[in-house]
């Protein structure tokens, strides 16, 4: 299973699945992260935290913590 922690940057991935429970998963699918959406890996803080990620035309910053709950093909 490869997560969007693992996407390195200049990469185009789509979602495949979300995992976590409750109000973590609400929280990612409030920010646009939903299943089949295409993400741009643009860029990914020095010390590796937080990643920039563009999506459904805006730009986001997420945490590896968070973005290990992303399942991506």
């Amino acid at each position: 299973m490869k997560t969007l922690k693992d996407a390195k940057v200049g990469e185009n991935v789509t979602v495949a699945k979300l995992h976590g429970e409750g109000p973590v998963k609400r929280r990612i699918m409030d920010m646009g992260i939903t299943k089949g959406v295409e993400i741009h890996i643009r860029k990914v803080a020095p010390l590796g935290d937080p990643m920039e990620l563009n999506l459904r035309g805006y730009e986001l910053s997420i945490r590896k913590a968070d973005a290990e709950n992303i399942e991506i093909q």
